[in-house]
């Protein structure tokens, strides 16, 4: 292996890529005879058709991995465009790229443009190859054979990468509008059936005309595809659920699961941390379960960046879209965190995460925008979008949210919050004025405002002391 950066973009290049694209342009010498640069050497000895031929290997090497890195590269700069921090490792024939700070599955709309910038690229690349081979035709046989050859290999690979075949970009694309047409449980299962069926006809073509790479190449896509097809057929999912596993490992997740269910997440977060200590005995399907409940356990306790740190080393379980979208919200990220509420509320049709995107979209100073979305509720969608940057502990913008909440929906509990928050501002004038407003709304429970650790930096002023007396007064009478 070996590592390299282009600007900003780390770069891995496997020793598995440089020995698969050697195997396949040693395949292909049967059909190079007459070319470049065989041809030179037709008449030498047989140590110049070893060096043509090795020539020709390390030719079809590069072409091999300039390609490929351009049709990363081209995931990579649309990754950059989300903000994305992307790595691009290139491993066997082809290779992948990941945008390292993503959580989990991306939003479908970012998802098809990441996934089809990658065979837009390569096809660029044999667009222009194909035009430098008219303009430059017959300078030299070796030109001639690399314009032809970048021409040739980035159209075959841009039409094969676009079948719908997982992991190929085509299979993404296919999966992702299948499932955003069909749902998430029809939509996989007509996805892999159509990859099972093109993945039947690519190994019947190469069969027959003898290429064996192709042919292996897709009979191990379709076994996959068919293998996804059985479970999803036989009610399971994609995957292993953790019920399923049988190891102490595994028990221990299921203990701190129960602990994460039941509002234990001190006991919760030491037992994932345990599991993701488990050594030799820890899979990568345990490891992805492990991240998971602790991403949960970090959003439970409004620790949004910790939660995007563990969902973005979830792999192969599906992060809820409603748990990265709160997750963005706790780091201040409403930008991004609009996509996932409104991603999550349209694949869910719940109501409450409906409101989170409404408060998503108030704190975004769209608040009308927001009030136009169907039966919302003024006062949840509101709240929602205080109590977020109440969270935050950003209390002066919360209290202006709350002071706005109350010209659509004036409330004795909006008041209060609102009143909370310019407390912890040190806000205290303002903090009085939506204490008594609240009042007027009203608010009664004199008890548990003296109590109330966000009305703290109150306790002692007198303007204070003076309303919780009076709000004892007018409850005993």
């Amino acid at each position: 292996m070996f590592r390299f950066r282009l600007g900003s973009i780390p770069v891995e290049v496997h020793s598995s890529h440089l020995l698969v694209s050697a195997v396949f342009a040693y395949s292909s010498v049967r059909w190079a005879q007459d070319g470049w640069p065989f041809r030179q050497v037709s008449d030498a000895p047989a140590a110049g058709y070893t060096s043509a031929m090795v020539v020709y290997i390390l030719s079809w090497m590069f072409i091999v991995f300039v390609s490929v890195l351009v049709h990363e590269l081209g995931h990579a700069l649309a990754s950059r465009l989300f903000g994305y921090r992307p790595s691009i490792a290139l491993v066997w024939l082809g290779g992948h790229t990941v945008p390292t700070d993503a959580p989990g599955a991306l939003p479908w709309k970012r998802d098809l443009l990441i996934t089809s910038a990658g065979p837009f690229f390569g096809l660029m690349l044999g667009v222009a190859s194909f035009l430098g081979h008219i303009v430059l035709q017959g300078h030299t046989p070796a030109l001639d054979f690399f314009l032809q050859k970048f021409a040739l290999a980035n159209f075959i690979w841009a039409v094969l990468n676009l079948l719908p075949v997982l992991p190929l970009d085509g299979g993404r694309i296919s999966n992702t509008l299948a499932t955003r047409v069909f749902g998430p449980r029809y939509g996989p299962l007509l996805s892999q059936g159509l990859a099972l069926v093109v993945c039947v006809a690519a190994v019947v073509i190469g069969v027959r005309i003898g290429e064996v790479i192709l042919t292996i190449l897709f009979a191990m896509y379709g076994l996959q595809a068919f293998r996804t097809v059985a479970e999803v057929l036989n009610g399971g999912k994609p995957g292993r659920e953790l019920d399923m596993m049988k190891s102490p490992l595994a028990q221990k997740l299921r203990e701190a699961k129960g602990a994460l269910d039941a509002g234990r997440l001190d006991e919760a977060r030491r037992l994932g941390a345990q599991v993701l200590e488990g050594g030799d005995e820890l899979t990568v399907e345990l490891a992805a379960h492990a991240h998971h409940l602790l991403g949960w356990v970090a959003l439970k306790e409004g620790q949004g960046r910790v939660a995007l740190d563990h969902f973005s080393q979830v792999q192969g379980l599906q992060v809820e879209p409603h748990a990265v979208a709160a997750s963005f919200s706790l780091v201040g990220d409403d930008a991004r965190a609009l996509d996932w509420w409104k991603q999550a509320w349209q694949v869910s049709g719940d109501r409450t995460v409906m409101h989170e995107y409404a408060g998503t979209l108030i704190r975004m100073g769209r608040a009308q925008e927001a009030l136009k979305l169907p039966a919302v509720d003024a006062a949840s969608a509101f709240a929602c979008a205080e109590r977020v940057l109440f969270i935050r502990g950003v209390y002066s913008e919360a209290a202006a949210v709350g002071e706005q909440a109350l010209e659509y929906a004036p409330s004795a509990s909006i008041a209060y919050d609102a009143a909370c928050a310019h407390a912890r501002a040190r806000n205290l004038s303002d903090a009085m004025r939506l204490l008594r407003r609240a009042t007027e709304l009203g608010f009664k429970d004199g008890d548990y405002a003296a109590s109330d650790a966000d009305l703290a930096p109150l306790h002692g002023h007198a303007a204070f002391e003076e309303w919780l007396t009076e709000l004892r007064q007018s409850a005993a009478s």
